[in-house]
């Protein structure tokens, strides 16, 4: 981490990653809000989000499409080839976001096992820190469960201090501390560079950087969790949205959003809440057996590009009704934006204001065959917050999608 010190306190700037990726200091302002943290007065201190990581039915296809479709790079690979007979892995970054899908090989794979219970879905939320046993020290006495006690594992490129806590679910959270070690991912793996063409004139980065994860859980759990992120990861509770925040009509949630000191790493927690019918939350735990990560928001510079680009190559989004856009209460509220309002229209992109400023943003359709994971693309301009304003436009589009599958 690159850090300036200002008023006894630390005032955190770019990361290594982030400066690799590209991003400045006004791009990450939009995506993290600039704060003045502490780090040695943190008992679990956090640098980054270190990777998103993936079971899948089949890691080898899944990469390519991820390549192909959204424009990721592969830059490492693990596998039969590099001596690991039992599952593959490709890791592909977009600007400093780094994704890691894995796929069983043998027969006898527990990766194949937890693929036939929660299809593919999110196995762990890997996140980079300064001190790897101190954090697992304070996470111990903390009462957290340790899967994977502190230990280093080295190659030529260097050595990478590893741990690892769960977390809801079949969630884990790796601890990482990659600061004395400079090869393109982990121990064990091998550079790897794309190979898929792509199609000319599309710019190959349509994302920058991971905005925020999202966790469901069981009801009468959330505050269980949020209870966790603070005492275990020393995380500070960011907003809150319950009853009218986050209902429609037919269903409703609730949700809490966590944080670390620096808010690089951003956690909404949902759990769903009594309703007339089947909360979006309710269907991901059924179909996912269990709690798990529900999205990803994805930080972009241009949301209208990226988009576009991206409906090109396939992916499906939710689809906003008109009468949003032409509501004069709505144009009110958002005032003047970078784009027309008939802009976004065209492409359903939503749109919302708080006293920071604003923000664009746009979710796709589940990803895998279940109705589980999916992504959010998000443009900030001030605002730090999670579109409150859309939340109901945007759980009807969603319970419009739970109907036509049957699961409302």
């Amino acid at each position: 981490m690159t850090d300036s010190t200002a008023a006894g306190s630390t005032l955190t700037v770019l990361t290594h990653e982030e400066e690799q990726a590209g991003l400045s200091l006004d791009q990450l302002k939009q995506l993290v809000g600039l704060v003045e943290y502490d780090g040695s007065a943190d008992p679990f201190p956090v640098v980054a989000q270190d990777a998103v990581c993936f079971v899948v039915g089949n890691a080898t296809q899944t990469a390519t499409f991820y390549q192909l479709a959204l424009g990721m790079e592969l830059v490492a690979y693990r596998g039969p080839e590099t001596g690991h007979r039992e599952s593959k892995s490709y890791v592909l970054k977009s600007g400093s976001a780094r994704f890691v899908f894995t796929g069983g090989v043998t027969p006898d794979s527990p990766v194949l096992d937890h693929h036939r219970k929660h299809g593919d879905g999110v196995v762990d939320l890997a996140i980079e820190v300064t001190d790897v046993d101190k954090c697992i020290e304070h996470a111990r006495a903390q009462g957290a469960t340790v899967l994977v006690e502190p230990h280093d594992e080295s190659d030529e490129h260097g050595t990478v201090r590893i741990a690892a806590i769960a977390t809801y679910g079949e969630t884990r959270h790796t601890l990482v501390d990659r600061s004395r070690y400079d090869g393109p991912y982990l121990p064990g793996f091998v550079e790897r560079q794309t190979t898929v063409a792509r199609v000319e004139g599309h710019p190959k980065r349509l994302f920058q950087a991971i905005d925020h994860c999202v966790g469901n859980v069981e009801l009468g759990r959330m505050d269980e969790w949020v209870e966790f992120y603070n005492k275990v990861l020393g995380f500070t509770n960011m907003a809150e949205f319950i009853g009218d925040d986050i209902a429609t009509d037919y269903s409703a949630l609730m949700s809490k959003v966590v944080a670390s000191g620096n808010h690089r790493v951003k956690f909404p927690l949902n759990e769903p809440a009594i309703a007339k019918k089947k909360s979006q939350i309710d269907e991901y735990l059924e179909f996912y057996d269990g709690a798990g990560c529900q999205h990803i928001a994805l930080a972009t510079n241009d949301i209208l590009r990226s988009v576009d680009i991206l409906r090109d190559n396939g992916i499906e989004f939710l689809e906003t009704p008109d009468s949003y856009y032409d509501d004069p209460e709505l144009r009110a509220r958002i005032g003047d934006v970078r784009v027309p309002i008939e802009e976004l229209k065209k492409r359903k992109i939503l749109v919302d204001r708080d006293e920071d400023g604003y923000l664009l943003q746009i979710f796709t359709k589940p990803m895998g065959d279940r109705p589980t994971v999916f992504y959010e693309f998000i443009e900030r301009h001030g605002s730090l917050g999670f579109g409150k304003g859309n939340f109901k436009a945007l759980f009807e589009a969603i319970e419009r999608e739970q109907d036509a599958r049957g699961n409302l």
